[in-house]
């Protein structure tokens, strides 16, 4: 355009000052076009940045969506571990409730049992998870024979009105012998002299005053030993009646799935 300006002013069709003014107008124009060309480039630029920041802050705000997923799914998991552990030391209390009530009922018996205890007529001891009361044989009969002594049977009574006492539980009476072989008419064997000796204090249980439903008979013969059959001391020990306190199976853990097996 300042070519066509220069020509006209040659030409004699424009003046010096009016060329002046167009080209003053000119200049004018051309710095605001390029004023306007580097606004266009700033924006351009800062629109990239935007851009490039929007996508940082897109990648930042998916992060944090996982992130916020995954503490989600840890409290999920933390909250049932809570659960779970509340459940545990529930049971774990129950247990300890029963333990000290089996114990409160051990310590019971040796308070009961106390005079018989002291006296050598009389052991309170737990095996295997049983409470069990054991009488030398040698006290309540006389070798080779199932009658009861007339101290046994003072014995036996005495034992039957403190297990009367218990309540709704189970007794087993256990015949043990030593291992000296016995062959006689009546009893040809340890497990019959046993089994005789075993069912003779159930009966007399039963005289003082223990429900018949809720006792045994068994005979173990001389195959469990509580000491050596090689000494005298041994022997006798050996020779023995044992009244067990069977169980109560409703109060050991899983006794309600046990149950169901069965049904």
């Amino acid at each position: 355009m300042r070519w066509l300006l220069m020509v006209a002013l040659v030409s004699g069709c424009v003046s010096k000052k009016k060329y002046d003014e167009l080209d003053s107008q000119y200049q004018q124009t051309l710095s605001a076009l390029q004023g306007k060309s580097d606004e266009a480039t700033s924006l351009q630029s800062a629109l990239a940045q935007e851009e490039a920041r929007s996508a940082q802050l897109g990648q930042e705000l998916e992060a944090m969506k996982a992130r916020q997923a995954a503490l989600l799914k840890d409290k999920s998991a933390l909250d049932i571990e809570v659960v779970q552990m509340q459940t545990a030391l529930a049971e774990l209390a129950a247990r300890k409730s029963q333990a000290d009530a089996r114990i409160a009922e051990f310590q019971s018996l040796l308070d009961k049992f106390k005079s018989l205890i002291d006296e050598g007529r009389l052991k309170v001891k737990i095996v295997n998870g049983r409470m069990v009361l054991e009488l030398p044989t040698d006290i309540l009969f006389g070798s080779g024979s199932a009658s009861l002594s007339q101290e046994g049977k003072e014995a036996i009574l005495e034992v039957a009105g403190v297990l009367g006492t218990i309540g709704d539980r189970d007794f087993q009476v256990e015949g043990h012998t030593d291992d000296v072989p016995i062959a006689t008419a009546q009893f040809p064997s340890n497990w019959a002299l046993a089994s005789a000796r075993a069912v003779n204090v159930v009966k007399t249980l039963q005289e003082g005053g223990v429900p018949v439903e809720h006792l045994s008979a068994s005979s173990f013969a001389e195959n469990r030993p509580v000491d050596t059959n090689k000494t005298k001391e041994g022997k006798a020990s050996n020779r023995r009646i044992e009244i067990v306190v069977v169980p109560d199976l409703s109060l050991l853990p899983g006794y309600e799935e046990l149950e169901k097996l069965g049904q």
